[in-house]
């Protein structure tokens, strides 16, 4: 049996690995973390992430070929191929300050691998990381190796969309694995190929040099995310002109050079990736002192935060330039729907600035917890407090509650209960303040229908 130790049982690790014990019933996957409360969940019903079809995979391999520990040590000396999937936040202090990765938790795994082991690993790059990340953890383990315990790097990214993880992992587009163009890289390549290839076809397993791999990543969501803000952009112009953003991007889309995806006008991008990995792209321009490539893609996340800017400030232009002490309707606090996750969410941002700007902001997401939603609104930096966030929000259970006696609506998220079919808005309507206005940041709504209702609507990238 080929034994598989997983280090970090966060978003990416736990679904990754849960995966590979679902489709190989002969290989054995431990995912250790320090953390016992996130362990205790993955050993409990209760999963301390939501991502449709999780539970149904974890249920059905946990205490046979999948476990979760917090003895990171012994997995390590059972393991053959070790996936390290630890968290690599943007610094907040110190050299590279808001751009670059903080690589403190990759660099204290590895060293513990290389404490530890007692046998010869294969150890897989699978967190996010700048370009060349892999030479460090390949120094720290070579210092640490002898004739009878040799070390291999892999790089192997995680391509997952939350919200479609499993499937994106049951199914996924390509898989990456870089590894040193030596014999002893590609014999340690083809191990994890062959774990792949065991349910996806092997022209979806790309192997490649280790840095193109981690490079890769990087390009990819940079790509990705250049794409929303190059339509946010559009919206600003057609909410100007009176051009409708839906109908500029169906006819770009429909250009097979382009295609449709991604093109979706919103308030704004978020999650745990877009915006640090281009920061990781920005801060590696620099170094490499190319100034005008930093500035090229600095400029797609100084787009992304003017668009929440220009929606927030519409918000309180359209209520008569006032919004103290009116109730606001925040109707979503995830990134993105069918998820719980709410890093670098927009609807954080628009939040802190209408708290600033004295509403009552009555906040619904039916996946983020009350605490987690406490938890982003007092962060440092976030520029709002405790002393607000008690004044100011109040956190409710159901659309209607949030929105009985609101003077406005702010669609932050794009869950399927906000839209038309699911939500009855002629009762939300008659337990609004009037004139009752929508801020639809999402363009998931009918504005004709809302219209015709008695609402007020504002949708992003129209001017009607």
């Amino acid at each position: 049996m080929v034994n598989i130790c997983c280090i970090g049982a966060g978003y990416v690790g736990g679904p990754s690995c849960a995966v590979i014990a679902y489709k190989c019933h002969d290989v054995k996957v431990t995912i250790v973390d320090l953390n016992q409360a996130r362990i205790d969940a993955w050993n409990s019903d209760h999963l301390p992430i939501y991502e449709p079809g999780l539970e149904e995979i974890v249920f059905e391999r946990r205490g046979k070929n999948l476990f979760f520990s917090t003895d990171v040590d012994q997995a390590i000396i059972d393991a053959d191929l070790i996936f390290v999937s630890v968290n690599t936040p943007t610094k907040k202090s110190g050299m590279g300050a808001g751009m670059a990765a903080d690589l403190a938790y990759i660099e204290r795994a590895t060293r513990r691998i290389a404490q530890v082991a007692t046998s010869p690993k294969i150890v897989i790059e699978k967190s996010t990381v700048p370009c060349r990340t892999a030479q460090s953890m390949r120094t720290i383990l070579e210092a640490n190796s002898n004739k009878n315990i040799r070390f291999d790097i892999l790089s192997n990214p995680e391509f997952l969309a939350e919200g479609t993880a499993i499937k994106d992992l049951t199914n996924p587009d390509r898989v990456l694995i870089g590894c040193l163009q030596t014999p002893e890289g590609f014999t340690a390549q083809q191990k994890l190929v062959d774990i792949y290839t065991r349910w996806i076809p092997q022209e979806r397993v790309i192997t490649m040099n280790l840095w193109s791999s981690e490079l890769s990543k990087l390009a990819a969501n940079a790509l990705l995310a250049q794409r929303i803000s190059s339509v946010n952009a559009l919206s600003a112009i057609c909410e100007a002109t009176g051009a409708d953003v839906d109908e500029v991007a169906y006819a770009c889309g429909t250009d097979s050079r382009i295609g449709p995806k991604f093109l979706k006008a919103s308030v704004g991008f978020g999650g745990s990736c877009f915006q640090k990995d281009i920061l990781n792209l920005v801060y590696l321009s620099e170094q490499l002192h190319l100034p005008e490539v930093a500035a090229y893609w600095k400029a797609v996340v100084d787009m992304n935060e003017f668009q929440k800017q220009r929606f927030t400030h519409r918000i309180v232009r359209t209520l008569f330039n006032t919004v103290t002490s009116k109730r606001i309707a925040m109707l979503g606090f995830a990134f993105k729907k069918d998820t719980g996750d709410t890093r670098e969410s927009a609807a954080i941002t628009l939040c802190s600035y209408l708290i600033q700007e004295h509403a009552q902001v009555a906040i619904y997401d039916p996946k983020v917890s009350h605490k987690q939603i406490i938890m982003d609104l007092t962060e440092p930096g976030v520029g709002t407090n405790e002393t607000d966030v008690e004044k100011h929000v109040s956190i409710c259970n159901s659309t209607y509650e949030a929105c009985a006696g609101a003077d406005a609506i702010v669609i932050c998220t794009e869950w399927d209960e906000f839209k038309m079919e699911h939500t009855d808005y002629q009762k939300i309507f008659e337990s609004m303040n009037k004139p009752a206005f929508i801020f639809d940041g999402r363009l998931i709504l009918d504005a004709p229908k809302l219209r015709d209702i008695g609402f007020r609507v504002e949708t992003i990238g129209k001017s009607v």
